[in-house]
């Protein structure tokens, strides 16, 4: 019998995605499934009430990262959640004024903030106003400032863009809403664990965050919800998190969650450091070796491990089929990758027709080693070559 030894596992280099789970927290997390699994609600016996301790200090951990109080963190099923429920739950007390409250987005949002609102815009809930980006996905203050001296209800601007990695000046912005008494909701699935961020100080009402973008576990993610403005419950069933998000707590989850921040909160300034030098690496030696590549997004403003390029003439398809059993990255956002439309980001950029079709979005890590990124470099290169001598045929 002929036994097939694998080399090389396919390198991952899709970490906007998910993470892997940092050992330290999947150990966290086993030892709460299996040893400490009480029901957090349980306050009749001390399983119970060693789930509930845990949960504290999980708050403790998330609130520490993010700049914010522990009795403000409601923790959810992912990110994708903690929007519906900042978004709906803030603008439900205001449906039945006179006149419908309004919301603006920055166009390059994720689609959980924009098929939200648009849904509600829709339904004639709210009154929608996009706010557009540039060709380097950064957003005009001066315009925002405009919007919100005409008055909103709500105000949503991401911490940094999934797709490019364009950071955004969410401090400016929180003052800027706070100025004018506007709530704020900030999507920090992307950021949260990998640039600073002070809830509390800048003004940022609502905090979304995701466990698996920052080495915890899928499934889990929190929510900062400011206690001076008020939110209503999207879901009913029970009294758990102050009436706010019902249901069973995912302790172990949770626990890896507040784990995952804990690690982020003492290991981000080195781990981004690093993670950032074999981004510039990897950029270098794809430059020299692809004439023409484009790298999109704000080269100046942009997350550690961002690189996300554009290779003129070969459709992106045409590089992933090539490399997908070698090299995990992708052509945008994994929530809407499967859908065969262009990304919204890059047209709200207004990039070229051929820029968004050759575009790849490659996500570098902590566990990302140099020796990977060589791997990386050799791979995407001979895939543009191979497929340069076909089209050229």
């Amino acid at each position: 019998m002929t036994i097939q030894i694998l080399v090389h596992d396919p390198i991952y280099l899709d970490y906007h995605s998910t993470t892997p789970v940092d050992r330290r927290v999947a150990d966290r997390i086993l030892h709460q499934m299996t040893i400490a699994f009480g029901n957090a609600s349980s306050t009749d016996h001390i399983y119970g009430d060693e789930a509930s301790k845990a949960i504290r200090q999980a708050r403790r951990h998330v609130a520490q990262l993010v700049g914010a109080f522990p009795k403000d963190i409601i923790f959810t099923s992912g990110a994708t959640e903690s929007i519906n429920l900042a978004i709906q739950g803030s603008i439900a007390p205001k449906i039945a004024n006179p006149n419908k409250p309004r919301v603006a987005v920055c166009a390059a949002e994720h689609k959980a903030v924009l098929d939200t609102c648009n849904i509600l815009e829709k339904q004639g809930k709210i009154e929608l106003l996009q706010l557009p980006v540039n060709s380097q996905a950064q957003i005009d203050l001066d315009r925002l400032q405009q919007a919100c001296d005409r008055g909103l209800d709500l105000l949503c601007v991401m911490a940094a863009n999934n797709e490019v990695g364009t950071i955004y000046p969410v401090e400016q912005i929180g003052a800027i809403a706070r100025q004018y008494r506007v709530s704020f909701l900030c999507d920090a699935s992307q950021a949260a664990g990998k640039i600073p961020i002070h809830c509390e100080d800048w003004g940022i009402t609502y905090l979304a965050i995701s466990a698996h973008k920052l080495y915890g576990p899928q499934g889990v993610g929190a929510l900062v919800a400011n206690r001076r403005h008020p939110l209503q419950p999207i879901l009913f069933g029970g009294g758990h998190q102050k009436r706010i998000r019902p249901g069973t707590l995912n302790v172990p989850g949770i626990v890896g969650l507040g784990e995952a921040c804990r690690l982020r909160q003492l290991e981000m300034a080195a781990d981004e450091t690093a993670i950032a030098s074999k981004r510039d690496r990897l950029q270098r030696l794809l430059q020299a070796q692809i004439p023409g590549l484009q790298v999109n997004g704000d080269r100046d403003s942009r997350l550690a491990g961002n690189l996300h390029i554009s290779i003129p003439e070969i459709p992106n398809s045409a590089i992933i089929a090539r490399v997908r059993h070698r090299l995990a990255i992708s052509r945008g956002s994994a929530c809407s990758s499967g859908v065969e439309a262009p990304s919204h980001v890059l047209q709200g950029m207004n990039l070229s027709e051929e820029v968004i079709e050759g575009a790849l979005r490659i996500g570098i890590g902590k566990f990302t080693t140099e020796e990977e990124i060589d791997r990386a470099a050799n791979i995407l290169v001979a895939a543009v070559d191979s497929t340069r001598n076909i089209i050229d045929e």
